[in-house]
């Protein structure tokens, strides 16, 4: 996902540059680099200036809003050729090939996609409530938060409304302001979003105020998301989930920062951002592997609860987001269902005819990587792995039950 942001971050900078100097011809190569680049600013900021990245994610959220309101209200006011509203909620482009259906069934990576991107507002969140309640050093984790029982849930849920509210409305004003369908997919920016904003506001240096609102979004997304991926990597090693644990799990003494994770990352993100120098088939791949992997990994807990639940062999703790037994399982039944069939369409081609540099490649892919985590397994980490210390987060559990029950937040120990 990492990859992902930097190559739209960089889109969104040379479409700039092509729309004040239409002359300028953007090629791969120049968005590679560019994408690099971002990465590297990434890496710059999680190695040296960790309190200036908590600084950052505590404004990004704010940021956010503000750039989502400025952009609607702009491109609305702006816009004197709007679509009428038979456009935008009735009629149905389909210029795949395939059967409207279909089309309808392929177009769920998109918004799949976005809602994977949701999670980083749940980071920003998530940060900004760990700068609020802890009284020590900037933080980073979510176990590092304080009441986290209570804040880490909030922060997931406010990022499902946040992401869903801003986005629908977004939707709707983009669909209203869009002019003509092909100039806007054929644009020579090769950011369609950029195309939309010229032909609302007929003005460069407002198209670029508009898109840079969302390439300063970008830079903070690629912080975030740097940051998570290292600290997973560091998490894995830590448990020696990985080949060359003991190196990759050493933190910096002096910033307190997981120096070979976050370079480790950098490395992997650079090289998959690599691909789009030789084919953007594989490029688009990796794009959907990065949604594809979020939903899988989304899915698993899911799947476990289900069979731990039927199987009887799950432990029921209660808190304060705790669902009813039978909720839950409709719940997770119900999430589980949706994430499978969405995890199955994101390996459909998008048109039709399918041919050698259309295909979607997203199922050989995932099959490699299943491929190297199974073999990983069962050579090396099926006798290392230690994996999360159950019993201790059991321990933890409890024991905030109880001084719930003792501040008198819940009613008794049967609550347990």
């Amino acid at each position: 996902m990492g990859a992902t942001n930097s190559f739209i971050g960089a889109n969104f900078i040379l479409g700039q540059a092509n729309l004040v100097n239409p002359s300028y011809e953007i090629q791969r190569w120049h968005t590679v680099l560019v994408a690099y680049f971002i990465t590297l600013v990434a890496t710059f900021i999680n190695m040296w200036g960790p309190k200036l990245l908590d600084k950052i994610s505590k404004g990004a959220l704010i940021f956010n809003i503000v750039a989502f309101v400025v952009t609607v209200v702009t491109i609305l006011a702006c816009n004197k050729n709007k679509q009428s509203a038979s456009f935008v909620f009735r009629d149905f482009q389909n210029f795949t090939g395939f059967s409207s259906s279909m089309a309808g069934i392929i177009g769920i990576l998109q918004p799949a996609f976005g809602m994977c991107c949701c999670k980083f507002h749940r980071e920003r969140i998530i940060r900004i409530l760990v700068l609020n309640f802890l009284d020590d050093a900037p933080a980073h984790m979510t176990e590092e938060l304080k009441d986290a029982s209570k804040q880490a849930p909030r922060a997931m849920v406010m990022s499902v409304y946040i992401g869903a509210i801003t986005g629908f409305v977004f939707l709707i004003a983009v669909c209203f302001c869009i002019g003509d369908i092909n100039q806007v997919a054929d644009t020579p920016t090769l950011v369609p979003l950029i195309q939309i904003y010229y032909d609302s506001t007929q003005s460069n240096v407002g198209s670029c105020i508009l898109a840079s609102l969302i390439v300063i979004i970008d830079l903070g997304c690629a912080n975030a998301l740097l940051a998570e991926g290292s600290r997973s990597l560091y998490a894995f090693a830590r448990d020696h989930g990985l080949p060359f644990s003991s190196i990759i799990s050493k933190v910096e003494p002096k910033h307190q920062v997981p120096v070979v994770a976050i370079l480790l990352g950098t490395i992997i993100q650079m090289a998959f951002n690599s691909i789009y120098f030789g084919t953007v088939t594989g490029f688009n791949t990796v794009i959907a592997i990065a949604t594809e992997g979020f939903y899988l990994s989304y899915a698993m807990p899911l799947l476990v609860r289900l069979i731990s639940y039927f199987s009887g062999s799950h432990r029921q703790l209660t808190g304060p987001w705790s669902m009813k037994p039978l909720v839950s399982v409709a719940v997770n039944f119900i999430g589980l269902t949706y994430l499978l069939f969405a995890c199955i369409t994101f390996n459909f081609p998008s048109v039709y005819p399918v041919t050698g540099e259309n295909m979607n490649y997203t199922s050989a892919a995932v099959g490699v990587i299943m491929f190297i985590a199974v073999v990983t397994w069962f050579t090396t980490a099926r006798k290392r792995f230690s994996g999360p210390e159950v019993e201790g987060v059991l321990d933890l559990v409890v024991g905030h039950q109880e001084s719930d029950i003792e501040d008198g937040k819940i009613g008794d120990k049967e609550n347990i």
